[in-house]
């Protein structure tokens, strides 16, 4: 059996500007820093005042939406959020 290489896809912080972009699309005005850990990983640090008065859930559920799209799919370049910090200071 042949190995095969395959493709890994866009360099992370192209996709890191993708994530960004897409979070920033959904809630307006966020302070927003994503930081590749590896490939298809990534941290996300959001600040936003859309946050306040909403659970954790619902705050995280908000950035999942909105980069649901980089997620989806066999060929989805975000593998996993590792780390995911939502705060409205």
């Amino acid at each position: 059996m042949a190995l095969q290489i395959l493709n890994q896809g866009p360099p992370p912080e192209e996709i890191a500007g993708k994530l960004r972009d897409a979070i920033a699309g959904a809630i307006e005005g966020a302070d927003i820093e994503v930081m590749p850990r590896g490939p298809g990983h990534f941290e996300i640090s959001v600040v936003s005042q859309a946050f306040a008065g909403k659970t954790r859930v619902k705050q995280h559920q908000l950035v999942y939406g909105a980069i649901a799209d980089l997620m989806t799919g066999a060929q989805a370049p975000v593998h996993a959020i590792d780390r995911l910090d939502c705060r409205t200071s």
